[in-house]
């Protein structure tokens, strides 16, 4: 190769790496703007919630097959009915879905709060994804 043509590779290279970096960074500011505004739809949620019902209920994680239940230190809201999410009366997002295990049985687990999406289970399989501001009205109709 002929250092004119591994200078244009290198350029090229550099060019998509800075490319892709910027992409990235679009990416992760959309994820930011859309976890603050599902975030003010939760804090708007929890507000009216605490003041007027319903109200907040222990929760529990699943493990990932379903088929066990475990204690957590939160309570709050389910907002989806198969209970794997929720907010708690903080207005913490929590996905509670975790491995199984059998010390888990015994001492409970604590889930880590993450980011809220506006749409809860995007990119699943038809049907099991749901709008963030539907899934609080859900809870506030009950």
């Amino acid at each position: 190769m002929t250092d004119e043509k591994a200078d244009a590779a290198a350029t090229w290279r550099e060019e998509r790496r800075a490319a892709a970096a910027a992409h990235g960074e679009l990416l992760a500011d959309r994820q930011r703007a859309e976890s603050a505004r599902a975030q003010e739809q939760i804090d708007a949620f929890l507000r009216r919630a605490l003041a007027s019902g319903p109200a907040p209920v222990a929760l529990s994680a699943r493990s990932y097959d379903g088929r066990a239940r475990y204690r957590t230190p939160l309570t709050g809201w389910y907002l989806r009915r198969d209970e794997t999410v929720a907010v708690d009366t903080d207005g913490k997002f929590y996905v509670l879905t975790t491995p199984s295990s059998l010390t888990a049985r015994f001492r409970g687990v604590t889930p880590e709060p993450s980011a809220p999406p506006l749409v809860i289970g995007a990119g699943g399989k038809d049907g099991e994804s749901l709008d963030m501001s539907e899934a609080l009205a859900r809870v506030l109709g009950r």
